[in-house]
């Protein structure tokens, strides 16, 4: 399918590894030219080689931490007028509610709340102005039901989706879209880091805290960051303008819900 997007700009944050890389890799394939950011500089000029290896397509990467003001402006910065945005950030630690502080509450607000807010602040009116834009949350399962031990993103990515709700309907009148998609478990360095603290606290393996994992997961794996950046390089497509302000599932129908 030709999503109709060649030539637009994005904007995709955390994307030298993990789901941000899928989707990054996913909207190059459709002709979109990036800009990438990541903390570690190594990582991200890595991906950003091997992107435009693949793709052809121009990929500017910009080392910094797009959790604190100085790191978004420079980021920004060097993104432009980006068409796209495609907001992530690595998720808060696990733990039990009796052990978290204030801070601990700011922090995982200010990474998975207050950022992706004030992306998609920046980028809004310009989007306007073009009649065109599409934005992308990655956010979590958990927003459609709470996972215990991540109460930190429980309550971040929740507020998150609320301004979202709101926010994508004030702007489709304008040709702009907002959505999020929620992942479940993937194959990245975030079901490392549960799946550690799994085998810590039990004393398993790590072979026998991934099967107990998947064993929970209808589908009976974990997912690919390829077929995450495949939805949503969909949802920045000319195809989803009648999508708005939707919360996608993509988790292997982990979470039991019917709606």
């Amino acid at each position: 399918m030709d999503l109709g997007i060649a030539g637009r700009r994005a904007l995709v944050c955390a994307s030298s590894k993990g789901l941000g890389r899928g989707c990054a890799e996913a909207l190059a394939a459709a002709g979109v030219a990036l800009t990438l950011n990541a903390r570690n500089a190594e990582v991200l000029e890595a991906t950003a080689a091997a992107i435009r290896a693949a793709h052809g397509v121009p990929v500017t990467a910009v080392a910094a931490d797009i959790t604190t003001e100085a790191g978004r402006a420079q980021v920004l910065a060097a993104a432009g007028a980006p068409d796209i945005l495609v907001t992530n950030a690595g998720g808060p630690p696990p733990g039990l509610w009796s052990d978290w502080t204030r801070e601990d509450f700011i922090r995982a607000l200010d990474a998975n709340m207050l950022t992706p807010i004030a992306l998609m602040q920046a980028v809004l009116p310009g989007m306007i102005a073009r009649g065109w834009g599409r934005v992308v949350n990655i956010t979590s399962q958990s927003v459609k039901a709470p996972i215990l031990s991540l109460g930190l993103s429980n309550t971040a990515r929740t507020g998150l989706t609320g301004f979202v709700a709101g926010t994508s309907r004030q702007v489709a009148r304008h040709g702009v879209t907002i959505n999020n998609l929620l992942p479940g478990i993937h194959a990245t360095d975030r079901a490392i880091q549960l799946d550690a603290a799994v085998v810590r606290a039990r004393g398993i393996t790590m072979d026998e805290a991934i099967a107990e994992r998947a064993a929970t997961i209808p589908a009976g794996r974990y997912g690919t960051a390829a077929e995450f950046g495949a939805m949503c390089a969909f949802l920045c497509s000319v195809h989803a303008g009648f999508i708005v302000g939707q919360n996608i599932l993509l988790d292997g129908g982990a979470t039991n819900a019917t709606i």
